[in-house]
């Protein structure tokens, strides 16, 4: 269906909210129950399983284990465009600190060592939002024509899982996307909806490299070959790529993560790692900065008189490219909806994620953000000197869930039926 055709859903707007008011005490229960029990990359076991019955529940045909963990939920309506709605599944590897009743304690082995396990990037938000809107769509099934394909996605903390579930034959051995969609909470004021056309995320690429030396005595410097100083001078002169060699009206920025090297003071290692993270927007620059690491990686190596380095530049996510004619068309919806204040456009976060995989495949997407903290918080947190608030990845990511679970399905719902609606 061409998007021109489809109507406006805004009449519905107040039956959406008072369908999830309705329902929010069984989201409230799930989200908890997520919340409590994380699950990291490709180990989302349980967290696959809860959902797959739920959606059985609702009456969509549900199969497990593409891409290994992910899930993908089918509910046919008659003739019509298809629409993707994408959840995540996973959690990340590090402690929870919020205090909250429902607090994570759960703990899995990651990279051989085992961690503690929290949902400290909103995941659980967007499944509760996920699962209220797919109920929200089959309650309202004569409002729309058409075929849902609703997919829970593992490792997208990883940058792994739609690729995975690509792989898996997700738009082979399922209805491929007319439109997709996928939402993400983000420190704003609960009942906000931020969304942008074009670049909503950034391109992602990591880099590690190995720079050889000598082994030596700390006091005799001169009979060894430090690859200590000549990482720290790789550290440093590499900015030089963003601040010198970019434009600087264009994003871009490589930030060194770990360095690894040595075991006492007094002994000069044969070898130091250094791993780090590019962000980037547009293909130009991402290739500029992968080039330009790649570059001053050599030549710190080559000033020292040292062999040349073992560079490996890992490609990650892709930056996701927002439909121009969906973020219009949800724009006034969006506004209608939640009022103006509460609907705006914003910039592009700097984070990544693989939503691009799927719009990637030539399927028009629109990425869009919820709000999850009260704005008694975000008012505090803007005046000089307020208590700061935690962003995602945070240990002390707190989002609270109600009503920023019942926003997200209101805002996916909207999003659905106005490419659906008869």
């Amino acid at each position: 269906m061409p998007l021109a055709l489809a109507q406006s859903p805004a009449p519905l707007k107040d039956d959406i909210k008072t369908r999830l008011d309705g329902m929010y005490p069984w989201l409230d229960t799930v989200y908890k129950d997520l919340h409590a029990h994380p699950e990291i990359a490709f180990q989302e076991v349980r967290t696959a399983g809860k959902l797959a019955g739920e959606m059985r529940k609702l009456g969509f045909e549900v199969t497990e284990k593409v891409g290994k963990t992910g899930i993908v939920a089918v509910y046919k309506n008659g003739a019509g465009p298809t629409v993707l709605v994408r959840t995540e599944l996973d959690g990340l590897p590090m402690e929870e600190k919020t205090g909250l009743p429902y607090a994570s304690r759960a703990k899995a082995v990651s990279d051989g060592r085992e961690s503690f396990v929290t949902h400290s990037c909103g995941h659980d938000i967007h499944m509760a939002s996920w699962l209220g809107a797919a109920r929200t769509l089959v309650e309202l099934k004569s409002q729309w024509k058409g075929t849902l394909v609703f997919i829970g996605q593992p490792a997208e903390e990883t940058v792994s899982g739609a690729k995975a579930m690509l792989d898996d034959g997700l738009f082979k051995r399922f209805p491929k996307p007319d439109y997709a969609f996928a939402l993400h909470s983000w420190p704003l004021a609960y009942g906000t909806v931020g969304y942008n056309a074009g670049a909503v995320s950034s391109n992602s690429d990591a880099l590690e490299i190995v720079f050889k030396g000598r082994g030596g005595h700390g006091s005799a410097p001169d009979k060894s070959l430090d690859p200590i100083t000549i990482a720290a001078r790789f550290v440093v002169d590499v900015q030089t790529i963003v601040s010198r060699e970019k434009d600087p009206k264009e994003f871009g920025v490589v930030t060194i993560g770990a360095i690894q090297g040595g075991t006492v003071g007094n002994i000069i290692p044969d070898s130091v790692q250094v791993r780090g993270t590019i962000r980037s927007y547009s293909p130009a620059v991402r290739a500029k900065l992968l080039d330009g690491v790649r570059r001053v990686a050599f030549a710190s190596a080559a000033m020292a008189g040292a062999p040349a380095p073992d560079v490996q530049l890992i490609s990650g996510g892709a930056a996701i490219v927002n439909s121009e004619a969906l973020v219009t068309k949800l724009e006034p919806v969006f506004k209608d909806a939640f009022g103006d204040a509460k609907a705006q456009r914003m910039p592009a976060m700097t984070a990544s994620e693989d939503f691009s995989q799927y719009v990637n495949q030539g399927v028009p997407g629109m990425f869009f953000f919820t709000g999850v903290y009260d704005p008694k918080m975000i008012e505090e947190a803007a005046r000089e000197g307020g208590k700061p608030i935690a962003f995602n990845h945070s240990p002390f990511y707190a989002p609270v869930p109600e009503p920023s679970i019942k926003t997200g399905a209101q805002a996916m719902s909207l999003a659905v039926l106005s490419v659906m609606k008869r």
